[in-house]
Order: structure tokens, then C-alpha cells, then sequence
């Protein structure tokens, strides 16, 4: 079930479940082609949808815990990503 932007649920399996943010994800909402564009395609539609996610920390730091190395996470693409753990590391 998809949560409703804006309004967070109060549920106890919140605080037991580490993924309980996607419900909340407007990436879970819209198109995820635009998450996940083509090599050399745009990812400003995405990064436009995360900047206004309320969940954006979340997935940011699931996506760097999980080195997911394909698409839009926290509205970084995976090379700024990369540049982040970098930097992280020294």
C-alpha cells in the first residue's frame, strides 16, 4: 500500500521494519523509468520528484548502506553517490 505524500503513518510496524520509508516514497508513485533513465539520459525529472520527498534522507542512506549502483536514490545519481562515499571515506 502506498502512503499518501505528506501524512505519515503511525504504526508500530514503522519502528520494526527498516523499509517502512518506500511507503511514503513519492518515487513510488510516479514513473520509475524516470529513476532509472537510459545511459546518458536525464535524471532531472527524477532529482526534481526527490527534492520534494519527504523521505529523501532515508533513501539516500539506504541506497549508500546497500550500494545500489543503478539509478535515482535520494536524488543522487549513482556517480554522485559515488563522490559521496569517496569523500565519506577520507
Amino acid at each position: 500500500m502506498l502512503g499518501i505524500p505528506g501524512v505519515r503513518r503511525n504504526s508500530t510496524d514503522d519502528d520494526t521494519n527498516p523499509l517502512a520509508w518506500q511507503a511514503d516514497a513519492l518515487c513510488a508513485q510516479t514513473d520509475p523509468e524516470a529513476f532509472f533513465p537510459e545511459k546518458g539520459g536525464s535524471t532531472r525529472e527524477a532529482k526534481r520528484i526527490c527534492e520534494q520527498c519527504e523521505v529523501r534522507a532515508e533513501c539516500l542512506e539506504y541506497a549508500l548502506a546497500n550500494d545500489e549502483r543503478f539509478g535515482i536514490w535520494g536524488g543522487l545519481s549513482e556517480r554522485e553517490r559515488r563522490k559521496l562515499r569517496r569523500q565519506q571515506a577520507s
